[in-house]
């Protein structure tokens, strides 16, 4: 087994460059790639000044930023195609862990065969409110949890309940957080990876539903954690949240369409939603003071 690790940078030296000082020096790392998604700034620049030429740490740029999982997806080839990498961790700018996390997720990923996705438990700052794995949700559950509001209040049928697993130091899941996650590279490539047409938001489900469809399963270790920032990379990217929301809506569509294969009605009854989740965003961040 050969680890790589691909981290995406978009306009975020800081927070780049902090996580490539926190795991640079990892022995358990065939190489990091670090892939800079065109950022607009001088992140680029910044990077190559610091870390070219460092053991271990290779710097790559699209060539257009053409989303979250079209960079990542270049990473992991590079990873794969170019350093022999038989398994990539993706992990955000924003993420802490240690090397025993990432040992331990690489021996829970050769466990089994049909092991292609594998993370550790996710721990930040939204009390819960975030999953670090989950099931696979039908349309109706899936339009609830687009909502800001109506994610917190049906989180429990949504995120089904809060002792699964518990005693357990791994259980299988249908998807896992994107932060921060392990994939076997062989069997990335075979399901095609991260859809590139999805520009951000709603990466998780998309990649659960192809390693699905392959017979390929995803596990969560309920003993191994990683903190993660709460989107401090893509809050900094996208500020305003009606923008992040939006973006939301445009990826769940797509997840509707393509994956859920929704029909005209769905897709009409979705729209009037996106609507009222709208509007309860802007009520709540503007009136209320409310932040996500």
């Amino acid at each position: 087994m050969k680890v790589g690790c691909v981290i995406l940078n978009y306009n975020d030296f800081e927070n780049t460059d902090a996580q490539l000082k926190r795991i640079s020096g990892y022995g358990i790392w065939e190489g990091i790639v670090v892939v800079d998604n065109r950022s607009s700034d001088d992140s680029f620049e910044k990077l190559k000044e610091a870390w070219q030429g460092r053991e271990r740490v290779f710097l790559i740029r699209t060539a257009e930023n053409k989303g979250y999982g079209a960079g990542n997806n270049a990473g992991i080839w590079y990873a794969c195609d170019v350093l022999g990498c038989t398994h990539v961790v993706i992990a955000n700018p924003d993420t802490h862990f240690t090397e025993q996390c990432v040992t331990i997720m690489a021996k829970a990923a050769a466990a089994r065969e049909e092991i292609g996705v594998v993370a550790a438990t996710m721990v930040d700052s939204s009390n819960g409110s975030q999953a670090s794995g989950w099931r696979l949700l039908s349309f109706t559950e899936e339009l609830l949890n687009t909502g800001p509001v109506c994610r917190r209040l049906f989180h429990k049928r949504l995120n089904g309940p809060a002792g699964y697993g518990q005693g357990k130091k791994a259980v299988y899941v249908d998807a896992v957080h994107g932060s921060m996650l392990m994939v076997d590279g062989k069997k990335m490539k075979e399901c095609g990876g991260y859809d590139e047409r999805v520009f951000l938001y709603g990466e998780e489900n998309i990649l659960a539903q192809r390693m699905k469809a392959l017979g390929y399963r995803t596990v969560q270790l309920k003993n191994v954690t990683y903190r993660h920032e709460n989107s401090a990379s893509i809050s900094k990217t996208y500020s305003d949240i009606a923008r992040r929301q939006k973006l939301r809506h445009e990826s769940a569509m797509f997840y509707y369409k393509h994956y859920l294969h929704i029909n005209r009605i769905q897709e009409l009854a979705a729209r009037a939603f996106f609507g009222a989740v709208m509007a309860e965003v802007w009520f709540c961040s503007r009136i209320l003071g409310m932040r996500w």
